[in-house]
């Protein structure tokens, strides 16, 4: 018995410690929110070692963190899952070259989580959507290409959630891949995925003028080519 405390105490330790070094991890090899995916191929433990710990959390002790600690955990925990997909079948020109037709990227079994393998659709579309109703998580969850909001050189963490996902919306809509506004031509082109989840917002022109600062009303919304050549 002494021996599986002890065993648990250096768990929770390694996962603090984990978490550190996969904010340590990203700002090694993000830049500008492009990946340096061949130098995480060609030292590949400590993404693997983070994504083991994390795998190891019991749903019993998630359950006990408030929802933003759960939150942080979980948008970290998609975004290692999808660095790994990469690195797993790097060199690729696009995540959508990853699978067949009938099984794509995001069907994989890719993401460790309770002492399971799920995939990053059962975690996005299952778990996060459903459960943390913050629109916002569609600018922080990121699917390894240019058309994405940019993966942030930084870990998630719960005492600057709000503020993080609050930036990453205003990064995302200043890019050509998020916002472009022609008022000669009275249009806003905005990025598909507010086509794509637009039921998860309350209202897209607000939020796109909230986190944009730039009115639209009165602009026809149109939606922009997204770009899915891989982020690297």
């Amino acid at each position: 018995m002494k021996k599986l405390i002890l065993f648990a105490i250096a768990l929770g330790a390694g996962l603090v410690a984990s978490a550190q070094d996969f904010d340590a991890l990203l700002k090694q090899h993000v830049v500008n929110g492009r990946v340096d995916y061949a130098a995480l191929k060609a030292n590949p433990i400590p993404l693997r070692t983070y994504l083991d710990l994390a795998g190891a959390v019991s749903e019993t002790e998630f359950n006990s963190w408030d929802e933003t600690k759960q939150l942080a955990f979980l948008i970290n925990l998609y975004n290692a899952a999808t660095l790994q997909l990469i690195v797993d079948h790097y060199p690729v020109k696009s995540i959508k070259d990853i699978g067949s037709f009938f099984k794509g990227p995001w069907d994989q079994p890719a993401v460790p989580l309770f002492g399971k393998t799920i995939t990053l659709n059962t975690l996005e579309h299952k778990i996060i959507r459903p459960n943390y109703h913050d629109p916002r998580v569609h600018m922080a969850l990121v699917c390894a290409a240019k058309g994405c909001p940019v993966l942030r050189g930084e870990a998630y963490v719960a005492d600057q959630l709000d503020a993080q996902l609050d930036d990453q919306s205003r990064q995302y809509l200043a890019t050509p891949a998020g916002l472009v506004i022609d008022r000669k031509k009275g249009t806003a082109s905005i990025s598909a995925i507010f086509k794509w989840y637009g039921d998860d917002f309350e209202s897209v022109p607000a939020f796109i003028e909230k986190f944009s600062g730039e009115r639209i009303g009165g602009l026809k919304i149109k939606y922009l080519s997204y770009d899915w050549s891989l982020n690297k």
